[in-house]
């Protein structure tokens, strides 16, 4: 097989590939990350609010 064939294969499969990898970052980009992060900052807060119920609001003691 020349160089020229092995070229011309590998461009042909790569399109397929090249748009996956496309459509999974953007699903990624735009999608899950942004759940995740907004799931964790809401999670932590939710962690701090719980913890104030329990142990009072930060601060000095009798103010």
């Amino acid at each position: 097989m020349s160089d020229r064939q092995a070229t011309g294969l590998g461009s042909t499969s790569r399109e397929p590939r090249r748009r996956r990898e496309l459509t999974c970052f953007l699903i990624l980009a735009f999608g899950i990350w942004p759940v995740v992060a907004v799931g964790a900052v809401g999670g932590y807060g939710f962690l701090v609010w719980m913890y104030q119920l329990m142990a009072g609001p930060p601060g000095p003691a009798g103010h």
